[in-house]
């Protein structure tokens, strides 16, 4: 397995890597309270049927990395190959306001899961982050996607907040919460 920077030859190819998300579980956001006297309460759940998701990327999140491979954004964009087949695709974007290297996307081809790729990945920006001298690398998940925010809490990510109405405004009842995730470098 072979991890390197994304190439503008292998813009095209991209989009074979199969993200889907398969989850049994959800976080629940549980709200109490109104204002600055507001409190959370988030808690594993079984998920009423298995969650399949193709998970596409989305136009924006293609434009965003055509800008990366081609040096138009700051950011890093690395690609894992396994026999000439890609396999992993992690997109960052150094966001330098909030001094953070922010993941975008990070998707493992459905049948090459759970070999240490994805981590392998995340280490790497994490170490570039350091590099660069950033305060925090930074990610996005949604409640409905259980074993991202799986992932990144074993790759050293802390929560740092929710937003429930980033996605629209009855997230709440959708179970679609976005939740932000920080690994501070300090």
């Amino acid at each position: 397995m072979e991890i390197r920077p994304v190439r503008p030859a292998d813009l095209d190819r991209l989009i074979d890597i199969d993200g889907t998300i398969e989850s049994h579980q959800y976080i629940h956001v549980d709200k109490a309270g109104e204002g600055v006297t507001a409190t959370w309460k988030m808690e594993e759940r079984p998920l009423r049927q298995k969650r399949m998701e193709r998970n596409q990327p989305t136009d924006e999140m293609q434009f965003l990395l055509k800008q990366v491979v081609t040096g138009v954004e700051d950011g890093i964009a690395l690609l894992a190959e396994h026999e000439q087949v890609n396999v992993a695709l992690l997109l960052a974007k150094q966001e330098p306001q909030y001094g953070t290297l922010r993941v975008f996307d990070l998707r493992v081809d459905y049948e090459h899961r759970r070999q240490g790729v994805g981590s392998a990945m995340i280490y790497q920006v994490l170490a570039e982050a350091r590099n660069r001298n950033l305060r925090a690398v930074s990610a996005e998940t949604r409640t409905d996607n259980c074993p991202a925010a799986q992932f990144l809490s074993k790759c050293g990510f802390d929560l740092a907040g929710l937003d429930a109405r980033r996605h629209s405004n009855h997230d709440l009842v959708k179970e679609a919460v976005a939740l932000f995730w920080y690994a501070a470098l300090d």
